[in-house]
């Protein structure tokens, strides 16, 4: 199990070829469009998960930290709200929890230590995968019921960008490479190493906001038509 998932870090050349076919990866996402055969959210959440994990973008993860955070991103913020749109039963929780559990995911993750066992161990870096996608989920799905308040539904989602952003913030300005297994393969790509983990802090600081921001409007505009409504009767 000590080996990279998405296999070694491919060279530029290489990379339209390093596609990930694994069987059991194919078989889950067979399986996961079945079951949302009649929810277009559940689809095109399989979709944008077989981009992270199928697609040459799950081999470039394995060379690049800022496509790691892409994958991340598209998991998180891309995925999971779709999921949660899909499952159609309702949680009976607040938001709190699951927005601390999601923070405390992302940021664990992305402890030096913890990120450089996830890719150096299959079982570890499904770990990873599973408990960001997870956690992202419910949160999305406490974000999404129509019986919480809508502006504390709203505080939610812009402090979740704003914790995530404030990750990416810190990446952005540390003085020195934190991953050991970005060391190497980010020269292949014409980037340092430094370099790269500055461009994966911009894209968790700035570019990973646009789907919160969308759902922050959405929620705005529902809640202000359901006042519009109200006032209206």
């Amino acid at each position: 199990m000590d080996s990279i998932y998405c296999g070694p870090p491919p060279l530029p050349e290489d990379l339209w070829s390093s596609w990930n076919l694994d069987p059991l990866l194919l078989a889950t996402l067979i399986g996961m469009t079945i079951l949302f055969r009649r929810a277009p959210s559940g689809l095109a959440a399989v979709a944008i998960l077989a981009v992270a994990f199928v697609s040459p973008l799950c081999a470039l993860s394995s060379a690049l930290f800022s496509a790691r955070v892409v994958h991340h991103v598209l998991l998180i913020a891309a995925a999971a709200p779709l999921l949660a749109m899909a499952l159609r039963r309702q949680p009976s929780h607040g938001i709190a929890l699951p927005f601390v559990a999601s923070a405390l995911v992302l940021w664990g993750w992305h402890h030096p230590v913890a990120y450089d066992l996830a890719l150096a161990n299959v079982a570890v870096y499904w770990l990873m995968q599973i408990s960001l996608l997870t956690s992202a989920v419910w949160f999305w799905r406490t974000v999404l019921r129509s019986d919480n308040v809508p502006v504390e539904r709203l505080v939610y989602v812009v402090a979740c960008f704003a914790q995530m952003g404030m990750l990416g913030a810190l990446l952005t300005f540390a003085p020195n490479a934190l991953y050991a297994a970005h060391a190497f393969a980010p020269l292949d790509w014409g980037l340092t190493p430094l370099r790269d983990q500055q461009f994966g802090g911009l894209i968790m600081w700035v570019p990973a906001g646009i789907p919160y921001a969308v759902a922050a409007t959405l929620l705005a505009r529902r809640s202000w038509s359901r006042l519009a409504g109200g006032a209206a009767c």
